[in-house]
């Protein structure tokens, strides 16, 4: 169940605000992910359930996904009984994923899934939870992962330790045929050189996307997401080049074999995302 457009900016809304949906789906958001987990105080989730049905009552098809209770919390019967059936349900991103037994629960109901790896356990049995039907698509908590970890936020040691994170999620995501996967949120919403140092590193590393916790984050996200101007017309020269030499041609000093002309191609299809 592969993603015709795997989303560069996933913008989370609390489910217990829900007039604050509106706002996110006018946001510029690839996807809109009303949230009825973090964002959600416990007490007040049976309140957000019934928010969120309201709305989708009345809502487009496939206008939201929904991230769901974790699986081992009383809430996450009730959050599948809500999603069921609902046609503005596009599909749902299931927190601390660390069982297939409980991903084929969620797949039961026949949307997407994005899990996301949010401990220990989650992150051993990686590649097992990237095979699960329905999963699409692969993502992360670097706050959940850190607090399960021991790391300590920020550091320079805990970096390191999350990009180990990273980088097994890059390479279960190439293995099981997923689209790239998404970059953890980022908690600045002010300074936007922050934001946008984080989502072109996540860029270099592989990343397709980047989840978001404000409104404000989303233009820079799909911005960095997209090739820069220098690397579309690197990427058509060497189209160019490549259709009138059909023997190993070069540009800028460099030699236009395989693998510089597929990532050519993939820089120009990267690019009709925008």
């Amino acid at each position: 169940m592969p993603l015709t457009t795997p989303p560069r900016s996933a913008l989370f809304v609390p489910a217990n605000r829900p007039e604050r949906i509106p706002k996110a789906l006018a946001s510029g958001a690839d996807i809109v992910i009303v949230d009825l987990e973090d964002a959600v105080a416990p007490a007040a989730r049976p309140m957000a359930r019934q928010a969120l049905s309201d709305f989708l009552e009345t809502a487009s098809p496939g206008a939201v996904w929904v991230r769901i209770n974790a699986a081992d919390t009383a809430d996450f019967l009730e959050d599948l009984a809500l999603c069921r059936d609902q046609t503005g349900i596009a599909g749902l991103v299931v927190p601390k994923a660390e069982s297939t037994r409980s991903l084929a629960q969620v797949e039961a109901l026949g949307y997407p899934m994005i899990p996301l790896i949010e401990s220990a356990k989650g992150l051993d049995h990686l590649d097992k939870l990237a095979q699960v039907d329905g999963v699409v698509q692969l993502s992360f908590g670097a706050l959940d992962l850190s607090l399960d970890l021991g790391i300590e936020p920020g550091s320079e040691g805990g970096d390191w330790m999350l990009n180990q994170a990273r980088y097994q999620i890059i390479l279960q995501s190439r293995l099981a045929g997923l689209a790239a996967p998404i970059e953890t949120v980022h908690p600045e919403f002010r300074d936007m050189g922050v934001i946008q140092r984080a989502a072109r590193r996540a860029v270099e590393m592989g990343f397709g996307g980047m989840l978001c916790i404000h409104p404000s984050q989303v233009t820079l996200v799909n911005d960095t997401f997209l090739p820069t101007a220098d690397q579309l017309a690197w990427a058509k020269r060497v189209i160019a080049a490549a259709e009138q030499d059909a023997g190993a041609g070069q540009i800028d000093g460099q030699m236009i074999d395989a693998p510089v002309m597929a990532r050519a191609r993939r820089l120009v299809a990267s690019a009709d995302r925008g």
